[in-house]
């Protein structure tokens, strides 16, 4: 019993060091895919054809790009990853008019609700092992 506890807790911060990074990878390249496929002209006019502001596909691009490269090197995880829901609660809201599976036309919102609570999940686990700003307690 002592020896599968001890394996578990030294494999739990590996475990959360790689949602994390799969979270920014994630995250990353859905900056990289709204500037180089959708181009930065398509992303603004999608985002206005939503009703939104332009401005705010150049926030999401940002906020994607700036906090998937914060999440992957591990810095203030904690912090990104509640700065990066409001983000996926967006999507979410967007794609609720799609149904749930994400397979339908337009994309449902069963992928960036998940998103959202994974980001969630990430922000009460922490940045788990090899991170370059780590809290001493």
């Amino acid at each position: 019993m002592q020896t599968s506890a001890v394996t578990a807790s030294a494999i739990q911060p590996h475990a959360i060091a790689l949602l994390r990074v799969s979270l920014g990878i994630m995250a990353f390249a859905h900056g990289l895919l709204k500037v180089f496929v959708f181009t930065l002209p398509g992303t603004v006019s999608y985002f206005e054809s939503l009703g939104l502001p332009g401005f705010m596909a150049y926030l999401t691009i940002i906020g994607e790009l700036g906090g998937g490269l914060a999440l992957i090197l591990g810095i203030y995880t904690r912090w990104v990853s509640l700065a990066m829901i409001p983000l996926l609660i967006g999507a979410t809201s967007v794609h609720l008019g799609n149904g749930w599976l994400f397979s339908n036309t337009g994309g449902g919102w069963e992928f960036p609700l998940f998103w959202t609570v994974a980001l969630l999940v990430q922000a009460g686990l922490g940045g788990g092992s090899v991170i370059i700003n780590r809290r001493v307690r």
